[in-house]
């Protein structure tokens, strides 16, 4: 197999390889080797698991050192930095989706929850080559320019609350109503329902979120709604 051009991409990453084997190895995922035998590289898990590691290390240890609040201010944090959902939206901004090597089924289903675990799966494997290819400092490096300089944003619009406790708190300080849910829909065999909710301040429907169980669509309802009332700044307005 010829190795891409990865021109492009590194220069949006802002490391150039010196072996780029462990790029493409990052970019591969488990189902391309299904379709694809004679693939002369590994799929990237175990970068993976490597750069999971890297990435909470340094994101710690940088929290640590700049942030004098206690253990689980700073867990809430982490936690909402290095989640699925933010590392597939940095991933997305980064534009390394179309790299991806993919089974013909995994390519077609885009804007899935599958395609964003494979999205910040991939970037964690990518940090884990990065810190193969040239050690710590490259990844920090990586890792303060990509990830870390989310965290003025997640601080300011307080995304490291859970949606439903933000919503509910807000609604009841501001509005003196406590939110309900609501099933709307329920669709799907039993192995791959799909439900949607709506969250309801008094009777008013204020916003629907979707989800594969209950609590999934009330989270998504809520965080629909903190954007609908514009609830997510932290004076609720």
């Amino acid at each position: 197999m010829d190795m891409p051009d990865f021109g492009p991409l590194e220069e949006r990453l802002g490391h150039d390889f010196r072996d780029r084997s462990l790029l493409l190895q990052a970019l591969t995922h488990r189902s391309y080797l299904n379709e694809h035998t004679d693939y002369t590289f590994d799929h990237n898990e175990r970068l993976e698991f490597l750069g999971d590691a890297v990435l909470e290390l340094i994101v710690t240890e940088y929290l640590y050192k700049n942030y004098a609040n206690p253990e689980g201010d700073l867990t809430n944090w982490r936690a909402a930095l290095v989640n699925a959902k933010t590392l597939a939206g940095i991933s997305r901004g980064l534009e390394f989706e179309e790299y991806l090597l993919l089974s013909k089924g995994e390519a077609r289903d885009k804007d899935t929850k599958a395609r964003m675990y494979i999205l910040a799966n991939a970037i964690e494997a990518i940090i884990g080559a990065i810190y193969l290819d040239d050690g710590t400092k490259a990844a920090e490096k990586f890792i303060h320019k990509h990830i870390l300089s989310h965290l003025k944003h997640i601080l300011e619009l307080e995304l490291y609350v859970d949606a439903k406790s933000k919503f509910q708190e807000t609604a009841q300080e501001l509005l003196g109503v406590t939110p309900t849910y609501k099933v709307l829909e329920e669709k799907g065999p039993d192995h791959q329902k799909e439900f949607t909710v709506g969250v309801f301040l008094d009777r008013d429907l204020v916003a629907v979120g979707r989800g594969t169980s209950k609590q999934e669509a009330q989270v998504a309802a809520a965080e629909e709604g903190l954007e609908i009332k514009g609830w997510r700044t932290k004076n609720g307005n």
